[in-house]
């Protein structure tokens, strides 16, 4: 059973979810007869300015990967939209995701810097391409653990711009994939890991914005979720 969405934090002008592992942001044609889609759960269950305006996504301002977890910033109005898009664009939101990733990463604070863009011969992915859109993401290590046959390094991401699969992208640029990412860790990889971990490990955990109505600074965490949590405790964490 996957859960539903939870609401952390809402008023007049904003929504902030609990997006759980499993769900779909946004509606499409291949969406159709899903249950597990954000877009079309917040038309069920909410009733604001916004929620049945297609063109603005129902007022989600952010996306996420299906198999993300985490925080999502909803808007309930279209100032509030325009404003938080504005943020966004002029990189004015910060964003930290959780992540473990294969191997010993060092050193354990960097920053990746690379252009990205949709990979001529496989339309469905992306990658690190000249001439592709800027993409950068900072990084630093929070702890190495071990399963006996090999070290993982457990770290938060900070992306500074927001590309399709950007960290899952720059983890594999720097040769240390996410533990089960079909698309970027290999085939025979990702199956390895889904035996330890059944799905990607990659949280929103934290983000900070000025609110557009109060122009205060606003920030929302969300916890590793238990799934990733167990994932942890099953490994040996390093001194």
């Amino acid at each position: 059973m996957v859960l539903a969405p939870k609401i952390i934090f809402y008023d007049e002008s904003l929504l902030v979810l609990n997006k759980p592992s499993g769900w779909i942001v946004n509606e499409s044609q291949t969406t159709k007869g899903i249950d597990n889609v954000v877009q079309t759960w917040l038309k069920s269950n909410y009733k604001y300015n916004i929620v049945k305006n297609r063109e603005l996504r129902s007022g989600i301002v952010h996306r996420l990967d299906k198999e993300t977890s985490g925080i999502l910033v909803v808007a309930k109005t279209l100032y509030s939209f325009n404003n938080l898009q504005m943020q966004f664009k002029d990189r004015i939101v910060k964003k930290t995701y959780l992540a473990l990733l294969h191997g010993k990463l060092e050193p354990s604070v960097g920053e990746i810097n690379v252009p990205v863009g949709r990979l001529p011969w496989n339309r469905r992915r992306f990658g690190v391409l000249p001439g592709g859109r800027e993409s950068k993401t900072k990084y630093k290590v929070i702890s190495y653990y071990s399963d006996n046959s090999q070290i993982y390094s457990f770290l938060e991401f900070y992306p500074e711009t927001g590309r399709t699969h950007q960290i899952r992208i720059h983890a594999k640029y720097l040769g240390h994939s996410i533990v089960s990412d079909e698309f970027y860790a290999g085939r025979k990889t990702a199956k390895k890991d889904r035996s330890i971990c059944p799905r990607l490990f990659l949280h929103s955990y934290r983000i900070e914005f000025i609110h557009p109505v109060s122009n205060t600074l606003i920030k929302f965490v969300s916890n590793i979720p238990s799934d990733l949590n167990r994932v942890l405790k099953n490994f040996k964490k390093l001194d």
